[in-house]
């Protein structure tokens, strides 16, 4: 965080010289101690994002990928005469445990065309398909298992470090 307001200091400055430098230290270590002290931030946190930015990437590459196919398949669907889609509302439960991971899937799931999330209580998915063809193994994609290694990469470092477990219980029962 230090560093991208240091770095948003210098784009905004146009120049770099010693003393914008300076100041720019001094006044992104002043912001960057608020955020930590007044806005629930830590440097911890901070680390972990960056533990989780490969899987981040991954992610989203599987998702464009994914997105990719789907269109393919609804274009399928729509240009052959022959094809008729059958519309099917699917249900399936994840052992996802986060409140995080089961918004990321929901998006996802309604992000590639030819599905939408209908519903998530709890750990059970509604969704409705254009295609049975769509449904098929959606409770263990290739989404739940980055999700599942996501999840567990925060919460072996939330054991790791017990302050971050207590300030995700508190995030956790305020969106419940």
């Amino acid at each position: 965080m230090f560093l991208i307001l240091f770095g948003v200091w210098l784009i905004l400055n146009g120049k770099i010289t010693a003393e914008i430098c300076i100041f720019g230290i001094v006044i992104s270590a002043a912001l960057f101690y608020f955020i930590c002290h007044f806005m629930d931030y830590s440097v911890k946190k901070e680390l972990l994002l960056f533990r989780l930015l490969p899987l981040f990437v991954q992610y989203f590459w599987v998702l464009v990928k994914e997105i990719v196919k789907a269109n393919v398949c609804v274009l399928k669907i729509i240009l052959s005469p022959e094809l008729q889609p059958e519309p099917a509302l699917v249900y399936f439960d994840t052992d996802l445990r986060s409140q995080l991971s089961k918004v990321m899937l929901a998006d996802s799931i309604t992000l590639t065309p030819g599905t939408i999330t209908v519903s998530v209580e709890e750990n059970r998915f509604c969704v409705h398909c254009l295609d049975r063809e769509l449904a098929e193994g959606m409770e263990e994609s290739v989404f739940v298992e980055l999700l599942k290694k996501m999840e567990a990469l925060m919460f072996e470092e939330m054991l790791e470090q017990p302050g971050l477990l207590k300030q995700a219980e508190g995030e956790e029962s305020r969106w419940n």
